[in-house]
């Protein structure tokens, strides 16, 4: 013991001592008990193994920068849905005024959540698996399903970047392969494709071209050989991402994570300049302040801000677990947040930007047809040239004269107008066509490009865009099934990994057949909302009601060096568990009310047909919401009545000064004693006990041992009852 010691000082003194156990404890240097009389879980020290797991925790991988880290993150919080599903939501939600609700919700919900992942990944080191386990065994299930849910997202996420892949080759030719539609030989007569010319040229190459899809779900049509191929590179690409862990997929996320802003301001800068962005854009922001008042629009904004930040999934509390113990994760969490909202906005600015231009083609070439065919009712005489205003030219007709004239005539026929088949060719109607998604990607962007000077470079970027936001995407998403996994089970990372990457792969040839892409929307739309939904509550709860909002802030304080702003305690304990349920229930009432069902493209009609899913694929689509869901009362069940272990009997007591000191210090000077002997104030022995004499810790001295659960993990022990004046 040091000679400075108060213990050692007061083995010399003769002054009555007033130091509180506190005092003497900020002190003391630091003990483990594990390895002295102290060790209350009964398990024999092993010096072995406790110098393999202290050297495994300092050894554990770290970000190469905090760049590098925070690049991560964006890469894995921005993807796909901030292109193709955020500026649908927009569109169709008030335009403008749906940024409100949004950011709203992305305040109260978003960054709270985002920040207590990010913390609890920091603080305990370990996968969301780990996590779990250590702040509540009995929901320790929250890692396991968030596992079998990133599985089950990965599965046919991995898909869309192989239709990106397909895309991305396909752009280097001129022209677009998607620009015309095919001529086919009838005899000797050669013609347009039937299916091609009822739709559209890119709407052809996507359905028939690259998916080859079949009339229903239920059609399977045997596997698509090239999806196949390209589903085979875009796992290759993920695993070499990732067979180094943080190694490999920090220095991927350097490109993956910036190459899109760098397209998203050069689709921008060169959307401006095209006849009708700025048409789109306005059509965008104009805000529809009525539709602020729909609940519905409250629930798509919190459903986008829950998948936008990737909460629950993982990978999140995976990233951060490699950090520094002494980071600033509430920076970190304020910071990507933010960055996610502006590139969602960025995004849909581009997004229409783009439409616009191809709004005003389409409204042209809408005008160009039934501009001909008047002229043709003209010349039967079954229109009067009476009714054609004397300054309209049909050689540079204008979507102003044509709507002049078209209303002329509804006016003056209009008993007959629907028989002449006129459209009101309106730029309205054009902008009000929302598409999201794969229609977004493959059929409306694809279309504008076809019309852009140098479309193939275009496209290339695009698309090479697309690959790298699913691929950031991807990096977390595995992260949050390889790291948990490694942790938990020591399993070999590259042997994992590898092993991971094939499996997935064949497992995800359900997609690639002609009828995959009715299992994408099936997965996409049913396999993680709603188990994700739980897993983020039951995180909240885990975090803010059992471990103790107030001790959870406290490590916050010792962690960071700074206390988190109230605003955090209230948002968790309160205001997210509360959004969470509200958002929760709305979505099993919108899964009761409206039936399961899918989009089929029906070739003889050229079109698509909304089909409702037959009984095996409902047995499927119940199947993936039970089974993403099951480790939760599974994990709880098992460890609530002890039929595993919850892994209490392989930790140890071991206090440190900054552990120690973290848990007392918020108690009152009377309440030192009772933190130390007990939980229980009446099992709280009297402060000045008999006299004893302090024997030291290699003593054989016998413990006083009680049996009342103390602690997370529910061992309970009574210190000696040594008075201060004795030791």
């Amino acid at each position: 013991m040091p000679k400075n010691s108060k213990v050692t000082q007061r083995e010399h003194s003769s002054e009555h001592v007033t130091e509180s156990v506190a005092d003497l404890l900020a002190h003391e240097e630091p003990v483990d008990y594990k390895r002295s009389v102290l060790n209350v879980t009964g398990e024999t020290w092993d010096k072995q193994k406790d110098g393999d797991e202290e050297l495994e925790a300092e050894n554990r991988p770290a970000w190469n920068s905090k760049l590098q880290y925070i690049l991560a993150q964006i890469g894995y919080s921005v993807g796909l849905g901030n292109v193709w599903r955020f500026p649908y939501l927009c569109q169709k939600n008030g335009g403008g005024a749906y940024l409100v609700p949004y950011l709203v919700l992305l305040i109260i919900i978003g960054l709270p959540l985002f920040f207590l992942e990010l913390a609890v990944g920091q603080r305990i080191r370990r996968g969301s698996i780990g996590v779990w386990n250590y702040i509540c065994p009995r929901l320790g299930g929250i890692g396991y399903a968030s596992c079998l849910v990133c599985f089950f997202v990965g599965l046919y996420y991995n898909v869309i970047i192989g239709w990106s892949i397909f895309y991305f080759f396909k752009s280097f030719q001129y022209p677009l392969p998607w620009s015309e539609c095919p001529i086919v030989k009838n005899g000797s007569v050669a013609v347009v494709e039937t299916e091609c010319e009822r739709s559209s040229a890119t709407t052809y190459f996507w359905y028939r071209e690259t998916l080859d899809i079949s009339n229903s779900i239920s059609e399977s049509g045997g596997l698509n050989w090239k999806m196949t191929l390209c589903l085979l590179v875009a796992w290759s690409l993920v695993g070499l991402a990732m067979i180094k862990g943080i190694q490999s997929s920090g220095k991927v996320m350097y490109f993956s994570s910036l190459f899109p802003y760098l397209v998203l301001v050069c689709f921008l800068v060169r959307g401006l300049l095209l006849r009708g962005a700025v048409d789109g854009i306005m059509h965008m922001f104009t805000p529809k302040l009525d539709k602020m008042l729909d609940p519905q629009v409250w629930r798509e904004a919190a459903t986008q801000v829950f998948f936008a930040l990737g909460l629950g999934f993982g990978g999140v509390i995976a990233f951060s677990s490699y950090n520094k113990q002494d980071n600033n994760c509430h920076f970190d969490a304020t910071l990507v947040s933010f960055i996610n909202f502006f590139t969602s906005v960025l995004a849909t600015l581009v997004v229409f930007a783009v439409l616009g231009f191809k709004a005003n083609i389409m409204n042209e070439k809408c005008v160009v047809e039934n501009a001909e065919k008047i002229l043709g009712y003209l010349n039967t005489n079954v229109l009067s040239h009476d009714l054609i205003p004397p300054h309209v030219n049909f050689s540079h007709l204008t979507a102003k004269d044509y709507n002049e004239m078209y209303r002329v005539i509804m006016t003056v026929k209009e008993g007959h107008f629907k028989e002449l088949g006129l459209d009101a060719c309106l730029l309205e109607d054009e902008l009000n066509k929302s598409v999201q998604g794969t229609g977004l990607a493959f059929i409306a962007f694809t279309e504008a490009m076809t019309h852009f000077p140098a479309s193939p470079f275009w496209s290339v970027m695009f698309f090479l865009m697309l690959i790298n936001l699913g691929l950031g995407s991807m990096i977390g998403t595995m992260s949050g099934i390889t790291t948990p996994i490694i942790d938990t089970f020591k399993v070999r990372k590259e042997v994992f990994t590898v092993g991971c990457c094939i499996f997935a792969f064949v497992v995800g040839l359900i997609f690639v057949q002609r009828s995959g892409n009715y299992f994408v929307t099936m997965f996409d739309d049913y396999s993680a909302t709603l188990p994700l939904t739980v897993v983020v509550i039951l995180e909240n709860i885990a975090v803010a009601w059992i471990y103790g909002t107030k001790k959870f802030m406290q490590e916050l304080t010792e962690m960071l060096g700074f206390r988190p702003y109230q605003f955090y305690y209230y948002t968790w304990k309160y205001v997210s568990p509360i959004c969470m349920a509200v958002l929760m229930t709305a979505s099993i009432i919108q899964l009761g009310v409206s039936p399961p069902g899918y989009s089929a493209w029906i070739r003889e009609e050229a079109a698509e047909k909304f089909l409702f899913y037959p009984t095996w694929a409902m047995a499927i689509l119940i199947s993936l919401i039970i089974l993403a869901s099951l480790p939760l009362p599974l994990v709880f069940i098992l460890r609530q009545f002890h039929l595993v272990s919850d892994g209490s009997n392989a930790l140890s007591v071991t206090y440190k000064k900054g552990r120690m000191m973290k848990d007392i210090s918020n108690l009152e000077d009377n309440d030192e004693t009772r933190f130390i002997l007990s939980k229980v104030p009446s099992e709280t022995p009297s402060p000045m006990p008999t006299h004893r004499s302090y024997l030291g810790p290699g003593s054989n001295s016998p413990m006083e041992m009680s049996n009342a659960p103390n602690g997370r993990y529910g061992s309970g022990y009574l210190l000696a009852s040594t008075p201060e004046s004795e030791l």
